[in-house]
């Protein structure tokens, strides 16, 4: 499966697109749509628009490759849009060990979705930004319209 244009966006809108090198919540380097700054990589004037839809396209093709890869049930598309958006913002290991993943893979999808609520911690400190972001992938994950401001 691969992530609907919704899905993407809504993406994009919690990411939002910083043109220049900033430090996240966690205080990781990151550039464009929450790229992370890995080894090697450097963005000494910053980025535009294009190299950082670039940048999105790989980061959301790997995400998707986990979420493929991990489940082994057939999910619906909004399941699927709430899974790379949560992989894409928390990375592979978060959802290869999570209780969420393997309430999903045993067919338990009501309880798997709401799994995605509790992932709203940075630091150890509950964030309003990642309590936002995870009632709209749960939002996307049982079908519901997305609240307004987020597409």
């Amino acid at each position: 499966m691969q992530m609907s244009n919704a899905g993407l966006d809504m993406l994009r809108q919690f990411e939002g697109l910083r043109t220049s090198v900033y430090k996240d919540v966690v205080g990781l380097e990151t550039i464009g749509y929450g790229h992370r700054v890995l080894p090697g990589e450097s963005f000494p004037t910053g980025i535009t628009r294009e190299p950082a839809d670039q940048i999105l396209a790989h980061d959301v093709a790997l995400a998707e490759a986990t979420v493929n890869q991990l489940v082994s049930v057939e999910m619906s598309q909004g399941q699927f849009d709430a899974l790379v958006d949560f992989v894409f913002n928390l990375g592979p290991r978060s959802l290869s060990s999570s209780t969420l993943l393997k309430e999903l893979n045993d067919g338990q999808t009501a309880d798997a979705g709401k799994q995605i609520l509790r992932w709203d911690h940075a630091g150890g400190v509950e964030v309003a930004g990642l309590t936002r972001r995870r009632e709209a992938e749960y939002m996307l994950w049982t079908g519901q319209p997305p609240a307004p401001g987020i597409t």
